[in-house]
């Protein structure tokens, strides 16, 4: 918490031709993060299927 009041704090010093910067950079960085998820799912999916895709792990997940 105390990262967040600090750059609250820093937002709130800056000049407000500097506001359209910041609010650009942080749709950048959640923009980023949320990419990464999918792309890190898609790369491991061929690798665990070999693991998954069995009819033991059907039989095993059938209850569930």
């Amino acid at each position: 918490m105390v990262n967040r009041a600090v750059l609250l704090q820093e937002i709130e010093t800056l000049p407000t031709t500097c506001l359209d910067d910041v609010i650009d950079f942080v749709a950048w960085i959640k923009q980023r993060k949320l990419a990464q998820v999918p792309e890190t799912m898609l790369l491991s999916e061929s690798s665990l299927s070999k693991d998954w895709d069995t009819p033991e792990e059907d039989k095993a997940w059938a209850t569930l």
